[in-house]
């Protein structure tokens, strides 16, 4: 192994997150047939919100209810009653990418495994419980526990503590978003490898240690 830590993200990293499928789903519950115009009007709204969550702006709280406010209006449902069931579906559908499972057995023998994310506590050991995966994570760090999301370097060293301090050069930070995981990384003065299943240039001031197109390459690269 090239590395005795390695760190997830966990969606899109280790699993697949199908928000349209997850809200058609939760919407579904109100008899309304959420389709793709609708998606696009909720995705101009939560994106902002997750720069601004990332960025420090706004909590996890503000972010999970401000994006729900406009369809809680409508259905006359609280907004974190319409997060809840949001969380619920998704749990309920996901599953891991590709890779993931073999990837994680095999770096189970050699190495502590564990994730930071910037999700949110409803979903992470639910779907780490569903999916076979939480016994082989030894470090699960949550943004909205902590109260900061990365990249901001605070959630890294968060982590660290709890993995008893390990020298930085023996940790490895794995993500697909290269302005939270890449650059959290960096910023924590970490080693880091970019997922990056489009092969996407890297961002302007952002550059990962290594990167690969899937977790398959990161398996015959890491072990």
């Amino acid at each position: 192994m090239r590395y005795p830590w390695v760190l997830f993200d966990a969606d899109e990293t280790l699993f697949h997150f199908d928000a349209f499928a997850g809200l058609q789903r939760m919407f579904s519950r109100y008899n309304v047939n959420f389709d793709h115009h609708a998606f696009a009007e909720y995705s101009e709204l939560n994106k902002p919100l997750w720069v601004q969550y990332q960025d420090g702006e706004i909590d996890a709280h503000t972010l999970q209810t401000e994006r729900f406010t406009r369809w809680g209006e409508r259905l006359n449902v609280a907004p974190a009653t319409l997060n809840q069931g949001f969380l619920d579906a998704m749990a309920e559908i996901c599953e891991p990418l590709p890779g993931a499972r073999d990837l994680i057995s095999a770096i189970k023998p050699h190495a502590h495994i564990g994730i930071i994310t910037n999700g949110f506590t409803a979903l992470q050991d639910i779907r780490l419980e569903r999916t076979g995966l939480k016994s082989a994570i030894s470090t699960l760090v949550i943004s909205e526990q902590v109260g900061i999301a990365k990249p901001d370097p605070r959630i890294f060293e968060h982590a660290f503590e709890k993995m008893g301090n390990p020298p930085k050069d023996k940790i490895l930070m794995v993500g697909d978003n290269p302005h939270s995981d890449v650059l959290g990384g960096m910023r924590a003065g970490i080693d880091t490898c970019w997922l990056n299943s489009d092969n996407t240039p890297s961002p302007a001031g952002i550059t990962p240690t290594h990167q690969v197109e899937s977790l398959f390459d990161l398996k015959a690269w890491l072990i």
